[in-house]
């Protein structure tokens, strides 16, 4: 067996299906076995997907055991030379397991691979490549200095801004949402620390296995990652359970890194955790406006008219633009309707019409354009419409 593809799901059943269906495209012709670990989902994922996929392995953990754990479960189950570690809210491009699995072939110290991660208005994604989180670094990076100056080798290394996204380089620290690992490599340096609940533990892991003598490479090869960034990275539970994987990290790897540093990493920590807790609470006050949506939708005459139905079953509004797909869109996709853009909120592609290579290559194309775009997908198999925000049925 050549590749293990591991996907870890909570109540993420629709983003799961989708993740498999780019999954099983990106394996056609590979030798690969696919997993799919449920933390005791309570959306009865297991019940949605198993008929839909017979050909995948499912795992129950039993109970919400957190993300190193529940990978662990199948990584000690699966055969593969290669190991993938894969969020269940992505997109993964028809060749992108391919070019992953070439670069580790053609040099065997390469230990691990991350691969070049859009977001879901299809820009570059900065934690697709990270340097090694010292202690100065994490904290520039916690006070902010790596934003103010996201392109310095000095304040920036955390996010590594400085080196060309669509060049391949050796990298420190890889993301968990995509990392490609060599079975060698990970039986050396360690399966994922089960210490780390959650976030962490792709830095640890990546570390150690830089210690073992392995090389970690960052591939400008492409997969789409929905994870509401914006929403996450503003609420309090996501400061502290991020930056507590931060002192985690430290303690076990710079357990006698100097007082006075060590001070200001928690002192910076405890800031930018007060500063979410206020955000929150002042939110609580504040009127929410509802997510807008006015979509841009490609694909066949069936998607259309099943998207149409789902928006009127939402309340979705009516504003929507349907085009047809074509031999010309085929190509250019929405970047060649000549219709004003910014007037969109989602463009809505068909995943039976389109390949995900070719929407992915869209929509990095529509953010260099400084389109603000998000990528909605709809498939006449699921008959769920998904966007960053909801999924629709």
């Amino acid at each position: 067996m050549k590749l293990s593809v591991i996907i870890v799901n909570y109540n993420v059943k629709y983003f799961v299906e989708q993740c498999l269906c780019s999954v099983m495209r990106a394996t056609d012709g590979l030798e690969a076995e696919i997993w799919v670990v449920d933390n005791d989902s309570s959306d009865g994922s297991m019940e949605y997907l198993r008929p839909r996929f017979p050909q995948v392995h499912f795992v129950e953990s039993g109970a919400n055991i957190g993300f190193a754990k529940a990978n662990n479960l199948a990584i000690g189950r699966s055969e593969g030379e290669y190991v993938l570690l894969l969020n269940p809210d992505t997109l993964v491009g028809e060749q992108t397991l391919q070019a992953c699995m070439e670069r580790m072939e053609a040099d065997p110290q390469v230990g691990g691979i991350g691969v070049k991660m859009l977001n879901p208005d299809g820009s570059f994604a900065y934690e697709s490549r990270r340097g090694f989180p010292s202690p100065l670094t994490a904290f520039f990076k916690i006070c902010g200095l790596c934003t103010l100056f996201p392109t310095s080798r000095l304040f920036g290394r955390y996010y590594m801004r400085y080196l060309d996204e669509d060049e391949a380089n050796p990298v420190d620290i890889l993301s968990g949402a995509c990392m490609m690992l060599r079975r060698e490599a990970l039986n050396k340096a360690g399966t994922l620390d089960e210490t780390f609940f959650m976030y962490g533990e792709d830095i640890d892991l990546s570390y150690r296995v830089t210690k073992a003598g392995y090389t970690n490479v960052y591939l400008p090869a492409p997969i789409l990652h929905y994870k509401g960034e914006s929403t996450k990275k503003e609420s309090y539970k996501y400061v502290y359970t991020f930056y507590e994987a931060m002192r985690i990290f430290f303690k076990k790897h710079f357990p006698h890194s100097g007082i006075l540093l060590s001070a200001m990493v928690k002192g910076a920590i405890g800031l930018r955790a007060s500063v979410a807790y206020l955000r929150r609470f002042v939110g609580r006050f504040a009127r929410r406006q509802p997510v807008r949506f006015r979509l841009l939708v490609v694909g066949s005459e069936i998607c259309l008219r099943d998207v149409r139905h789902i928006c009127r079953q939402n309340g979705l509004g009516k504003a929507h633009h349907y085009v047809v797909a074509n031999e010309r869109t085929a190509t250019n996709g929405h970047m060649g309707l000549g219709l004003a853009l910014e007037d969109f909120t989602h463009v809505v592609y068909d995943t039976d019409f389109f390949s995900y290579d070719c929407i992915l290559r869209l929509m990095e194309q529509s953010a260099r354009e400084g389109h603000r775009l998000n990528l909605g997908t709809y498939s006449t198999r699921s008959h769920v419409l998904i966007t960053p925000e909801q999924s629709f049925t």
